[in-house]
């Protein structure tokens, strides 16, 4: 049996320090809004190449608040991709703004800028760009199209923890950036998690406020906030993996390699693309065929498990029906979700199990 993902050897290799951090976090006694989150902010924001971090209860509450407190909402559009974890366009609902959704490029699955323009409108406010798996957006196009058009960035980085554009960081990339540490991220808490990073103080101080009921000092309230925290255990724990974070992207792109290297003869097969001058750290193996069903089947006959993200995209979804799109309104998007196949992905998959799932896979398409 070869699983999608497999915790036990992140927890073999850091067991002991895990627990031991545990205990000395519970013996403190001080579990909300302490020193472990402080010194984790001070740590993240340091290796993202930002100035500021706040650490948040989840990836979709660091996307809402960091437009609340740009002051997005009601009657503001925000530019979405439209294939992505449908986070980034709940967080547009739940300010009350409205998601534009723009194509995605069809070779790396990111908001493809060429697209955005003709979907600016009067009421644009902001562009979420998402590195869609691991991959940066094109962000060198987004930013000089934004700049023209005075739009808030705010990269939606859930999946692209350490991975690199230029010389820089996913973010450091745009006016700021929301994370997710849910477990299986490249850098993933022991629960739900998120984080803002920003160079922008008046909006780190904003978002600090609004995640703790609105109050910048105890019971003092000057807006109506929200409870969103990154608890001391948890920030504690991201601290642990936080030096291991780049080795451990390594190894996914070492075992992204021996996939691709495997697979490289198969032409019904569409593998993952890396654009020059960009780092792709492998949240997720995505591979493209019109016979996903049969392959996902066969894989999974084989003890081998596999995922499919996304099946329906956002713009289909019941969430959003109200937008009024219908199914051929955003053919790119919708082709990746049909064709979209995540094969098994983690730091510590040994070499053994890659070459099993792509021999299984070269076996189904020499049957076929």
């Amino acid at each position: 049996m070869i699983p999608f993902f497999d915790f036990s050897e992140v927890h073999r290799e850091l067991g002991q320090s895990l627990t031991a951090t545990f205990e000395e976090v519970m013996s403190r006694g001080h579990l909300i809004m302490g020193r472990e989150l402080e010194a984790f902010e001070d740590e993240f924001a340091q290796y993202c190449g930002s100035k500021y971090c706040i650490g948040v209860g989840n990836g979709l509450d660091a996307l809402a608040l960091s437009l609340r407190a740009r002051g997005i909402g009601p009657g503001d559009e925000v530019i979405v991709p439209s294939q992505t974890f449908i986070a980034t366009w709940l967080a547009v609902s739940m300010v009350g703004a409205t998601p534009i959704p723009v194509e995605i490029d069809a070779s790396t699955y990111t908001l493809d800028p060429l697209r955005i323009e003709e979907k600016l409108s009067p009421r644009t406010a902001a562009i979420i760009p998402v590195h869609l798996y691991g991959l940066p957006a094109n962000m060198s196009a987004i930013r000089q199209l934004a700049d023209t058009n005075k739009l808030f960035v705010l990269e939606d980085a859930a999946q692209s923890h350490g991975a690199m554009y230029g010389d820089k960081r996913c973010g450091a990339l745009g006016d700021a950036a929301a994370f997710s540490f849910y477990p299986t991220k490249n850098l993933g808490a022991m629960g739900d998690g998120g984080a803002v990073v920003t160079d922008d103080r008046t909006l780190a101080d904003k978002i600090r406020m609004l995640r703790n009921y609105g109050s910048s000092v105890k019971y003092v309230h000057e807006t109506v906030g929200v409870n969103t925290r990154l608890d001391e255990l948890q920030a504690a724990f991201l601290r642990k993996k936080l030096p291991l974070l780049d080795d451990w992207n390594a190894k996914r792109a070492a075992i992204a390699k021996r996939y691709s290297e495997a697979l490289a003869s198969l032409d019904e097969l569409v593998l993952p693309t890396i654009p020059t001058g960009r780092t792709h750290v492998f949240h997720l193996y995505v591979i493209r065929s019109k016979h996903r069903r049969a392959l996902a089947q066969r894989l999974q006959d084989r003890g081998v498990s596999t995922a499919v993200h996304y099946p329906i995209p956002p713009h289909l979804q019941a969430a959003f029906s109200g937008l009024g799109y219908v199914k051929g309104s955003l053919p790119v998007a919708e082709a990746a979700s049909e064709e979209s196949l995540s094969l098994p992905m983690w730091p510590h998959m040994p070499f053994e199990f890659v070459d099993a799932v792509a021999h299984y896979v070269q076996q189904f398409f020499a049957k076929a």
